[in-house]
């Protein structure tokens, strides 16, 4: 297998891409299909959602396109860097230097401050990342709230922070799964806002989501039912 470390960020080809990507799992002699022959193509610098009913595959795909999970069939892509082509630690580094995460649960530590939660993320958690992240809460309207832990902010406030920490280390691409799941209705077009102003400064964003509402500013909405592609009114 290839190794490339993405220490260095000159790479080109920002596309994401599935080709023929299945994803199985077997339990008991069983086997269930989580993702089933998908080919999707995202360029560059756009707003992506996916969409389904529970169990549709909507995660599986973000995880697979993210380098999370392997597929167990066909491949995933971040420009020519093929994940099941590379080692594990060349998949982690890609992971670590061009690519943020924001989860349904915002997985803050307790015991930190909202601005401490985020300059962790930094690559390097000194002066200059506790500037950045400042000028990045002041832009989602937390200015203020930087001492403050989590226990003392609200969930709306808490996934603001967690958006801030993926966007520390500049990546190419956030993938968010379900960031808006736990928040009310206000909350949760405030999380998305802040995500899609990703794509405004020449980033990409994924999405999973189940409201469709909440991808009414998407570039491109892509529908999987039963881990298969659907056609269901795609932008």
């Amino acid at each position: 297998m290839t190794e490339t470390l993405f220490s260095d960020r000159t790479v080109a080809d920002r596309t994401l891409a599935c080709e023929g990507a299945t994803l199985e799992y077997s339990d008991a002699g069983r086997t269930t299909f989580a993702l089933r022959d998908v080919s999707v193509t995202l360029p560059p610098g756009k707003f992506y959602g996916i969409m389904g009913p529970s169990g549709s595959g909507k995660s599986s795909l973000l995880y697979v396109m993210s380098g999370l999970k392997e597929p167990t069939g066909g491949s995933a892509r971040f420009g020519g860097f093929v994940y099941n082509r590379n080692t594990e630690t060349a998949v982690t580094d890609l992971r670590r230097t061009r690519f943020g995460f924001v989860f349904q649960q915002p997985f803050l530590l307790p015991y930190l401050t909202a601005l401490e939660n985020i300059v962790v993320a930094a690559p390097l958690p000194d002066k200059a990342a506790q500037e950045k992240a400042m000028r990045l809460l002041a832009h989602l309207g937390m200015d203020g709230l930087e001492n403050k832990q989590p226990s003392q902010l609200s969930g709306g406030e808490k996934q603001r922070v967690s958006v801030v920490r993926a966007m520390m280390s500049d990546p190419d691409v956030i993938f968010a799964d379900e960031p808006t799941a736990s928040l009310d209705r206000k909350n949760g077009f405030r999380v998305i806002e802040a995500l899609a102003g990703w794509r405004d400064r020449g980033g990409t964003v994924v999405v999973v989501t189940h409201d469709g509402d909440m991808l009414a500013g998407a570039d491109t909405i892509i529908h999987l039912r039963d881990g298969e592609l659907t056609d269901e009114g795609d932008k």
